[in-house]
Formats: structure tokens, sequence, C-alpha cells
């Protein structure tokens, strides 16, 4: 198997020029979130799990730093912050969006005991910022996103009628979700070791939006758009990381939102090259190698689709990655091969 063996100096400067739509002055890759696995084998401890947050972030920061990457994306669960909770379900391979709702009512929603987004562990961002390379910056993604813990405390079908049925409840369980994140975003883009934010809240199923448009105006659209602002005053760049088919409304997320990047493709509903072409002179587009191509294509044919990604792009407004994540299932050799890329493509 291949090793990576990093070919740049880390330099989240070129990171920033990619957001902000500018040629960056050499490759660069971006990912959301890889696996503990992976991370210790890159960070050169094959086999190793770590049993403190000490250890769990010195193999994240190692792993990132050796693999290329100018960033290290921390996630919510690693550090104590915002947490909404759920009912207990029964945990599977798949979960299904109506599992773990706990508010169907007024009387509900005024018990639920309400998260103070100030109670979290945020000076961790403080704390191992002095373990980050020189060059390098934290991104942080939230704790779900505005639709996805809305859904997870009521309930998708449950949702869907609450809606229409009580209007009023849905707003208020929207808006108590929206603020706590909003005031997450801010604390977190505050620090001076965090470079960017991932806004992570998946909108879309294969072939549309999960909710119709003028209620995604209505309900979700108005915290993200609180959200970006936030960010922005602290002149931090905010990512939108959203599955499934959006591209109906990525006029809006440009336009209205404001959002500087666009991260998650699948090759089924828009091949990561398309959006690139109609969209990335005006919002930035990470990642893109469709999953289910990283998981069962060889390495060459990996490598070859990276390169190609790599020369269309010119690094103008776009990092290589995966179209997602890299969990477990992802071959080692393939991931190699797709961030190999940077390191093989001729200056």
């Amino acid at each position: 198997m291949r090793e990576v063996t990093r070919r740049y100096p880390p330099d989240f400067g070129q990171l920033l020029k990619v957001l902000h739509r500018e040629k960056a002055g050499r490759p660069v890759l971006f990912e959301y979130f890889t696996n503990n696995g992976l991370n210790a084998l890159l960070a050169g401890r094959p086999g190793f799990v770590p049993s403190t947050r000490d250890e769990l972030f010195r193999m994240t920061i190692d792993a990132f730093h050796h693999a290329g990457y100018d960033h290290v994306t921390i996630p919510a669960r690693f550090f104590r912050s915002l947490k909404f909770e759920t009912a207990a379900h029964e945990k599977k391979a798949s979960l299904s969006q109506n599992a773990g709702g706990v508010i169907t009512c007024e009387e509900e929603f005024r018990r639920y005991p309400w998260p103070d987004a100030e109670e979290g562990d945020y000076a961790v961002f403080d704390l191992y910022a002095a373990m980050l390379p020189a060059g390098m910056k934290f991104i942080t993604p939230g704790p779900g996103g505005v639709l996805e813990n809305v859904t997870d405390l009521v309930g998708f079908e449950r949702l869907c009628y609450m809606i229409y049925e009580e209007p009023e409840l849905a707003a208020e369980i929207f808006n108590a979700v929206g603020s706590r994140l909003l005031q997450y975003y801010e604390i977190c883009s505050s620090f001076e070791s965090v470079g960017a934010v991932i806004v992570n809240d998946d909108w879309g199923f294969k072939t549309q939006t999960i909710f119709d448009p003028d209620h995604m105006r209505e309900l979700v659209f108005p915290w993200h758009r609180k959200i970006v602002a936030a960010v922005h005053a602290r002149h931090k760049p905010a990512i939108l990381h959203s599955c499934g088919n959006i591209y109906g409304m990525l006029e809006e997320i440009i336009n209205d939102l404001g959002y500087d990047a666009k991260h998650s493709y699948e090759d089924v509903i828009l091949p990561v090259e398309e959006a690139w072409l109609q969209w990335g002179d005006r919002i930035a587009i990470l990642g893109g190698i469709d999953m289910d191509f990283l998981a069962t294509r060889t390495p060459e044919e990996v490598a070859a689709r990276a390169a190609r990604l790599l020369k269309l792009t010119g690094s103008k407004g776009y990092a290589l990655g995966s179209g997602n994540s890299i969990p477990p299932f992802i071959p080692v050799e393939n991931y190699l091969a797709m961030i190999n890329a940077v390191n093989d493509l001729e200056s």
C-alpha cells in the first residue's frame, strides 16, 4: 500500500483562497471528517485507539497534518458542547427519521430541557491550538443542523403534520433550535485557532428538498442567514454541508444566505465537475469524489478522476476531497490514491 508524503507545508491561507473563490497557489485538500482507524494510520500509529481527549486531538491533528491538509476538522462530538437530547431508540446501521422524537405538543415543548449553548467546553480551541502545526487552523461543524435537530426532536412524519396543523408550535421549535445553534457558531468562530466553520444541515433527498421551498424559506433559512452573518462578522468563512438535491435553491444559498462554499456531492444527483462548471465562480466547491466511486473503483480510477478534477479547476474555488466523508468502508488504498493526486500533480 502506497504511503502519503506531504508535499506542501501547511498554509490555511491557501484554503482561504479557495473559499474566497480565488486561485490557490497550489492544490488544496478538504475533508469534512475521517474515521479514527484511518486517522491512527495517517498519524503513524496504526491500530491506536485514543482513550483520552488529549490523545484524540493529538491523533486527529497529526493525521490531517501528515495527509497534507491545511485544516483539522474538529466535530462537536470531540468536546462538550450544544446537544439536543432525544428519546432513547434502538441503534442499528440505519435510523428512521421518526425515531427519538420527544416534542409532540406545546406542553412538551415547554417542559423540554433546552440546552444552554454557552455552557460548552469551547476552551478546547485555545487548549489544543498549541498542538497545531504552524500554518494550520481548526474547522468545526455543528452538533447537527437546524432542520436536522428539529426533525430529531419531533420526528419527520409528525413534523410534516405539525407544520400545517400547528404552525405556531413548529415555528417555536425551529426558533428554539436555531437560536441556540446561532450562539454555538458565534462562540466557535470567535476563537483565533478556528479558521472557518461548517454549517451541517441535510436538506434534500435524491430528487428534491425534504420540505417544500416555501417552508424552507420560512422556517430554516432565516436561522442560516443569521448564522452566516454572525460568522462573517468574525471575518471567517461559512461552509454549507448539505446532502441531497438542493440545487433548485442554490441561487438563494449563494445570494440570500451568503454561504462561501458548498460541500457534499453525489454523482447520481450532480457530479462535482458539473457543479464547479456551473457555480464555481460564485461559490466554492469542496470535495465531491462520489462515495460510491471511492468505495468501489480501483485506486487507479480514483487517482485519475482526482487528477482530472485538479486540472479542470486549477485549484480556483475548488479543494479536493470526498463527496461526503471518509467512513471505515472506504478502502484506505482508494483514499490515499485520492489525496496523493495533490502530490502527483505536476506544478
